[in-house]
């Protein structure tokens, strides 16, 4: 059994502190065995942001796969923008953009989906369809699998028009060859899961989509600040969603998906 925290979209240039003290206190108590920040460290791609969004990484003392968003990108630095978009990502966070977390029942796998010729948009690339396929199919399908992006591979709920990240069908046959069970996204501060197959209905296996809210920023939409906590073994997993209310994160959703063959079924 392993435990993960996901969060998303900290945006540190608009962060509440006193929400990203409490996050701290949350992920030192849970005591995971890894964290998954799932993009958009900062808002602006400024160095004053990812010196603040190292020195929030720093205070986590656990492993921790870390991906950029769009955000990470700087926007107004147009020089930076086109030709070192992530210098300042591998500067002060990490020179990985693709990190790897493996143990004996765990895979985590991130990549980079932000590009700086979109605002927003995002898309996996065919080199790195290539690279999850010879680092992840060669595992064991013993380890629980999962993909971290920050572009998601399927939409909120009753929602359309939402840009969903590129090359996802390619992926997405990779992804079953290599029997990655969950995937793990943020970009619309929005959290919801899913079947991958609602939105792609003539995909043949059942692989979870799970989506986190902003953890710590003041850019809220629909819902308050959030983060997701997933406890996975081989065939099974629990998600628990955990949104902000006034003090504290409190727990607001729990569910369980337990898999019978090629099928996560909620339980």
């Amino acid at each position: 059994m392993r435990k993960i925290i996901h969060i998303s979209d900290l945006h540190f240039g608009r962060v509440d502190d006193k929400i990203c003290s409490a996050m701290l206190e949350e992920i030192a108590s849970i005591n995971p065995d890894v964290v998954v920040v799932s993009g958009d460290l900062t808002q602006r791609g400024r160095s004053k942001e990812y010196k603040e969004a190292r020195n929030f990484l720093t205070k986590i003392s656990c492993p921790k796969i870390v991906v950029p968003g769009n955000h990470d990108i700087p926007l107004f630095d147009i020089f930076s923008r086109f030709l070192m978009p992530l210098r300042r990502f591998k500067k002060y966070i990490s020179e990985d953009l693709d990190p790897l977390y493996v143990d004996s029942e765990l895979v985590v796998y991130g990549i980079n989906t932000a590009r700086s010729l979109t605002w927003k948009n995002g898309r996996i690339s065919i080199e790195q369809i290539a690279v999850i396929e010879k680092e992840i199919c060669v595992l064991s399908n013993e380890q629980f699998k999962i993909l971290v992006t920050h572009h998601p591979f399927i939409p909120p709920p009753g929602t359309h028009g939402i840009a969903l990240v590129g090359r996802s069908k390619k992926a997405l046959v990779i992804i079953d060859k290599c029997g990655i069970d969950l995937l793990l996204a943020g970009h619309l501060h929005y959290a919801y899961s899913g079947d991958v197959r609602t939105y792609y209905p003539l995909y043949r296996r059942s692989v979870i989509s799970l989506q986190a809210g902003t953890a710590i920023s003041k850019r809220i939409r629909a819902q308050s600040q959030a983060f997701n906590t997933i406890v996975v073994e081989r065939n099974r997993m629990e998600i628990e969603i955990f949104n902000w209310e006034e003090t504290k994160f409190v727990s607001s959703r729990k569910f369980e998906y337990r898999k019978k063959g090629d099928e996560w079924i909620t339980t």
